[in-house]
């Protein structure tokens, strides 16, 4: 009888814990989660993939192990990029960061299956959403940017020669290319400007080599100044601007510190497009919208987010300070116009031309 009375006694506590527990969990907050999808280049591209990567850290240092964080990289030429984005959603992540434009037609398919996960789209456009939308687009005013730098190419250069290497020949990357132009041309039109584009395809954000031959072949033709819009391919473009002793400008981040020792003295400054910041914006809205209260209003909203001169959205970096210390007080001074909205920088060919129409010429 006394074992009867303890094996049933003990069947009984094992379900009053297990009940108890069981409630507990039912309870209990699951950890948010949100991720990355790098593109092409992937992390270590010391341009635009590791800037949106810079921007998961912050998240990471902020909540630590309040959430889970994953980050996930394309094979190849990127053909995997819609697997990616499933793998996280299938995992129930909330918020995913697609890096790049490249992602569009993926980031379309993939938000339509899975409606509870929130996607950022960097650099790509969707057509018809609204904050009640799980996309939200994050746009950048990379022309702005770029024409600061053009300022500082055309204060540096001697040779009245300067350089423009972009990546994917994509109106995206256009933008770069007129808004350097532009900027060159408001300090002195008659400065020669070379254009070269490493490819068509994403492959172009990823050919270091054929960056340094790009480079290579404007550095022959005179120019002493030379910017670059092409992702990973940007290493070839530094390689080739040390080894003659000229000046390079890079791009997305302060590409001067992650550059070699031996390279640093020829980076003057990079266009900053601080994917950083808007990869922590989405990320730390959807996690604290995940942790809120019932029935707090969310924070997230979807549709479309511009990041621009006024926000400190682009800008120059200023790490390699004694190479840009005489062009500063130029380059801050067309920041404030354009700012005010006294400058409208170019961003294709239609509005470039239309903007060195307007230049007054100079002798």
């Amino acid at each position: 009888m006394r074992i009867a009375r303890w094996v049933a006694l003990t069947l009984v506590l094992a379900l009053v814990v297990g009940t108890v527990a069981g409630c507990a969990g039912l309870g209990a907050k699951k950890k948010p989660k949100v991720g990355i999808v790098f593109d092409v280049g992937g992390r270590g591209d010391k341009s635009f993939n590791d800037s949106a990567y810079a921007g998961l850290e912050k998240i990471m240092k902020e909540y630590g192990d309040k959430i889970e964080t994953k980050f996930l990289e394309p094979s190849g030429g990127g053909e995997n990029r819609e697997q990616l984005l499933r793998q996280l959603a299938e995992l129930k992540y909330d918020g995913v960061v697609a890096v790049g434009f490249l992602f569009t037609d993926a980031v379309t398919k993939v938000a339509k299956d899975f409606p509870n996960t929130k996607f950022a789209l960097i650099d790509g456009f969707i057509d018809k959403l609204n904050d009640k939308s799980n996309i939200l687009c994050q746009g950048f005013t990379e022309h702005e940017g770029s024409f600061l730098v053009g300022v500082a190419a055309a204060k540096a250069t001697k040779s009245k020669k300067v350089g423009f290497v972009g990546g994917m020949k994509f109106a995206l990357i256009e933008k770069f290319e007129y808004g350097f132009r532009a900027g060159v041309a408001a300090v002195d039109p008659n400065i020669k400007v070379f254009v070269d584009y490493i490819g068509t395809t994403g492959d172009a954000f990823k050919d270091p080599i054929k960056g340094k031959e790009l480079a290579q072949k404007q550095i022959k033709d005179g120019a002493d100044v030379i910017y670059h819009a092409s992702g990973a391919s940007g290493t070839g473009v530094f390689e080739a601007a040390a080894a003659a002793k000229v000046m390079a400008i890079g791009v997305d981040s302060d590409q001067y510190l992650s550059a070699p020792a031996a390279q640093q003295p020829y980076i003057m400054t990079s266009m900053l497009k601080r994917v950083d910041v808007a990869t922590y914006d989405f990320l730390k809205t959807v996690i604290d919208d995940a942790l809120a209260p019932k029935g707090t209003a969310p924070k997230y909203k979807g549709g479309y987010k511009t990041y621009g001169i006024k926000d400190n959205g682009v800008g120059y970096a200023e790490s390699n300070a004694n190479a840009i210390k005489d062009y500063k007080a130029t380059m801050d001074d067309f920041k404030s116009k354009i700012a005010k909205g006294e400058i409208a920088v170019p961003l294709d060919k239609a509005t470039f031309d239309a903007y060195i129409a307007k230049l007054p010429k100079k002798p």
